[in-house]
């Protein structure tokens, strides 16, 4: 076990690191070679927080643990809004002014219906990987043409591009995106089957470790921008890195998996964590949208349901062992 811990611990570590130096290589090197800073942000940077579950969710697609690829990315989504979201209103309750957001929530429910669609049969297949890799596109290059458009005044677009590092030569933005690249992948390795043995020696579900353990650590960025943008009273980029992020997992996580190798998804996983993600996200909605703010009684709503949701979780799992243990 603490073998498994350790590589746990490791990838995680790495994972992170790795996808901030890449994200940062990849995003200077770009800059340099004269690429507008907000297509920059809105893309390399955008990507960036979600990379850890990529790379974790394809790592784990290929080695043939495919609930763990899945639980990872609906988990994720439901860490985001449910945790992340939850506890930075707790702490600093959270303003809606941004147009920009109030457009992007219906993309997201667009988003989750898409996937849903392609999950119902409860088989991702390359096709249905490929459907949702080329809507990955497209938001990507909607959010592109709308940031051009507002240019500086999206508060969003802004900040995204002043996370691009200055002043760093090419020579150096290759090497981290060298360094980036090769560590990612062995990380995720690590990470993936850390998580496959601590489920075997605990004697729970692969999809239970990735919407729990996997999914909590891989959302480490979020929940890290999330912070200092609402400590930085940047309401609007503290959601919309969420909402963003969301996009990804759903359309770039779950799409490259399924490319790199066809998913059977387990019925729980449908009707019990896709239906609280479609919870979370509409609480989010009404909240945001309807109310104009997240206070601290609504980040508290939220933060409940989330701990209810990790409750059955937990009891649904142990339901199953004992009724395995019993036959």
């Amino acid at each position: 076990m603490l073998i498994a811990l350790l590589q746990l611990a490791a990838g995680f570590i790495l994972l992170v690191w790795a996808a901030d130096r890449l994200v940062a290589g990849a995003s200077a090197f770009a800059r340099n070679m004269g690429i507008s800073p907000l297509i920059v942000g809105l893309t390399i940077v955008g990507f960036g927080t979600s990379a850890p579950e990529m790379v974790v969710s394809a790592t784990a697609s290929l080695q043939g643990n495919p609930s763990l690829a899945i639980g990872n990315a609906i988990g994720s989504n439901i860490h985001n809004v449910a945790l992340i979201l939850g506890l930075t209103a707790i702490i600093y309750p959270l303003r809606i002014e941004s147009a920009t957001l109030r457009r992007e929530f219906p993309v997201l429910g667009l988003v989750m219906l898409v996937a849903l669609a392609l999950m119902w049969n409860l088989d991702l297949s390359r096709i249905d990987g490929a459907i949702l890799a080329g809507c990955l596109m497209l938001v990507t290059a909607g959010m592109v043409v709308l940031g051009l458009k507002k240019g500086r005044r999206d508060p969003m677009a802004r900040s995204l591009a002043a996370e691009i590092p200055e002043g760093m030569p090419n020579r150096h933005a290759l090497a981290w995106m060298a360094v980036g690249l090769a560590l990612l992948p062995l990380s995720s390795h690590i990470l993936v089957t850390g998580a496959v043995s601590i489920a075997g020696l605990l004697g729970v579900s692969e999809a239970v470790i990735g919407l729990t353990i996997v999914a909590m650590g891989t959302s480490l960025p979020e929940l890290a921008a999330a912070l200092v943008s609402a400590i930085k009273r940047e309401d609007d980029l503290a959601i919309g890195n969420i909402i963003g992020s969301n996009m990804f997992n759903l359309l770039g996580v779950l799409g490259i998996a399924a490319l790199v190798h066809p998913m059977t998804i387990e019925p729980m996983l449908l009707w019990r964590d896709v239906s609280v993600m479609f919870l979370t996200t509409g609480l989010l909605f009404i909240f945001a949208l309807y109310r104009g703010n997240i206070t601290r009684l609504t980040g508290g709503i939220l933060f409940g349901v989330f701990a209810c949701y990790m409750g059955l979780v937990i009891y649904q799992e142990l339901i199953g062992r004992s009724g395995i243990s019993g036959a």
